[in-house]
């Protein structure tokens, strides 16, 4: 990395922070219901977003400051093995398509906040709704770290902060700023937030990908130059493996592992609870369809990203990052090549690309929390005001917990414990997204089967080694019976799946008690025009503004 702090970009940087913190603060006002104090208003946003608000925020919420970091950074470690993420992005939208719409009418019909709550009342299991309220957690919190790890980055190679030599309170405290900022003005405006930010976190990661995929290959000779370079870089040896870093295409023994993780990501992804959080926040099922059919734009701009690894290897940036993780490769790329006030755009873009995500998340994770847990077994007569209360305090905590994960742990852990973080949430898949669709699999079968796959895939995944730690060191193992190397979380997924299904087949059998079933056919296709969906809250006012763009 250069020496020193880089001045004009750090400028650049701050003045962008500033802009994104006001509009935080002001989204308190931002369509504001009479009654702020529910939880529909503070975790979801009233419920009432348009098709562009809602187009922005999930692309805010899906693609963080993590993929702009972290995807290209897998191609400049391993080569295009790396642009798994463009196919799952691909693989997902039309899945979504089928059960998403069917998910948002049920959710405003009985007034469910997260998918915890349709559980318990598709199922009548409050054991059920909890385990995937607490799987939703623990796979969103090494989530969250993982942005702050993005602003870290960032600070690191524009000289602020970082670096081995510093003394912990320079090291730390401008991620201590970022923090605290994005923990106010999450508290103060809840969903509102990261959907107003959104809009400027969108505009200015497509117009950086833009200049970037233009203007790099330009200094570097071309994309002839880029490609012969990075294949000349993955050839060389690794002094941890003994073997070649990487390749630049995959070859025959990689495909399962590349193709499982693909598949496997794409039937995680919106389990996540901060992807169901924005869904949720519509208002109305066709803003969810449109919205799963021009999202796979984003999906061009992965596949542009990722080309950004090719790049960094391409121009030499590993001199500037030795020593350190390769998550800087690309901010430091930037700082290479861009001039200083174009690279403080570029880092603006990485830095507001973590802020978004990280507010939605400890908003997700707080209303599973409050509505899940704390209403369930603790205080089932919580009033609205009494759970926004504490949906607001849990978001700080989950934060803090974040990001004292982020400044006590190696960075390379933080990724591995997201890794886990994916096994774990596709196992709630079936609950879920089975659910919307059948009322046949049995709660306890449903349980045992998420007990398994969770048991499975975290035990698999225990004893994955890699050249930097002796655990958890990856997310790919051998397949049983068929033997070939593939994604943990689908093994875990397809044996959970199995175990579900035999034993429906058996508690039905003997007749086992089922739960109560609180939902009709015809909640999973009802929209908001109908009677008894679009729910009057406590204070709401016949005459709020919605959202441009429906």
């Amino acid at each position: 990395m250069k020496d020193g702090v880089n001045g004009v970009a750090l400028a650049v940087f701050i003045f962008f922070f500033v802009v994104v913190t006001v509009l935080g603060f002001l989204a308190a006002r931002w369509r504001r219901a009479e009654n702020a104090l529910h939880l529909d208003e503070w975790g979801l946003g009233g419920r009432s977003f348009g098709g562009w608000i809602t187009w922005f925020l999930l692309g805010g919420d899906l693609y963080t400051a993590y993929t702009f970091v972290a995807v290209p950074a897998a191609v400049y470690a391993a080569g295009a093995s790396g642009f798994f993420a463009v196919p799952y992005t691909i693989l997902v939208y039309p899945l979504v398509f089928i059960f998403l719409p069917r998910l948002w009418s049920v959710s405003h019909k009985h007034g469910y906040v997260t998918t915890s709550d349709f559980v318990r009342g598709r199922f009548g299991s409050k054991g059920l709704s909890l385990a995937v309220a607490v799987t939703g957690i623990l796979a969103t919190m090494p989530y969250i770290a993982l942005q702050l790890v993005g602003i870290q980055a960032v600070l690191d190679v524009m000289g602020v902060g970082g670096g081995a030599s510093s003394n912990w309170f320079v090291k730390d405290l401008p991620l201590l700023i970022a923090f605290g900022v994005l923990a106010a003005y999450t508290y103060s405006s809840g969903l509102r937030a990261p959907a107003l930010i959104a809009f400027v976190k969108d505009t200015l990661i497509y117009i950086v990908i833009a200049v970037a995929i233009i203007y790099i290959p330009i200094k570097l000779g071309g994309f002839d130059d880029i490609f012969a370079k990075a294949n000349e870089a993955y050839t060389q040896v690794s002094p941890a493996t003994g073997k070649p870093r990487g390749s630049l295409a995959p070859g025959d023994t990689a495909q399962w592992a590349y193709g499982t993780l693909a598949l496997g990501s794409a039937l995680a992804l919106f389990m996540y609870p901060h992807s169901v959080t924005a869904v949720l926040s519509s208002r109305s099922r066709d803003v969810i369809r449109r919205n799963t059919t021009v999202l796979p734009l984003y999906s061009l701009m992965l596949g542009l990203l990722a080309m950004l690894g090719f790049m960094a290897l391409a121009s030499g940036v590993g001199a500037g990052i030795t020593g350190y993780n390769g998550q800087l490769a690309i901010p430091q790329l930037f700082e290479n090549m861009f001039p200083s006030w174009f690279a403080g755009v570029a880092f603006a873009a990485i830095g507001i690309g973590a802020l978004v995500p990280a507010a939605i998340m400890s908003i997700a994770a707080a209303n599973l929390f409050t509505r899940n847990i704390y209403k369930d077994f603790i205080k089932p007569d919580a009033t609205p005001a009494q759970e926004t209360q504490v949906s607001k305090i849990v978001s700080l905590l989950v934060k803090v917990g974040a990001l004292v994960f982020v400044l006590t742990m190696d960075k390379t852990v933080a990724i591995n414990f997201q890794l886990l973080g994916g096994i774990w949430i596709l196992q709630t898949f079936p609950a879920l997204v089975g659910g919307l669709f059948t009322r046949w699999f049995h709660r306890w079968a449903l349980l045992a089967g998420w007990a398994v796959g969770m048991v499975y895939g975290t035990w698999v995944a225990y004893g994955v080694a890699s050249p930097a730690q002796k655990h958890f060191g990856g997310s790919s193992d051998t397949i049983p019976v068929i033997g070939q190397i593939g994604y943990i979380g689908l093994t875990a997924f397809v044996l959970n799946v199995v175990v579900t299904v035999v034993l429906t087949v058996v508690l039905r059998a003997v007749k086992a008690p089922e739960g109560v079933d609180e939902t009709t056919q015809k909640d999973y296709t009802a929209d908001a025009g109908e009677p008894g969906v679009q729910r009057d809250l406590p204070g709401d006012h016949p005459d709020l503004p919605v959202a441009a763009g429906h």
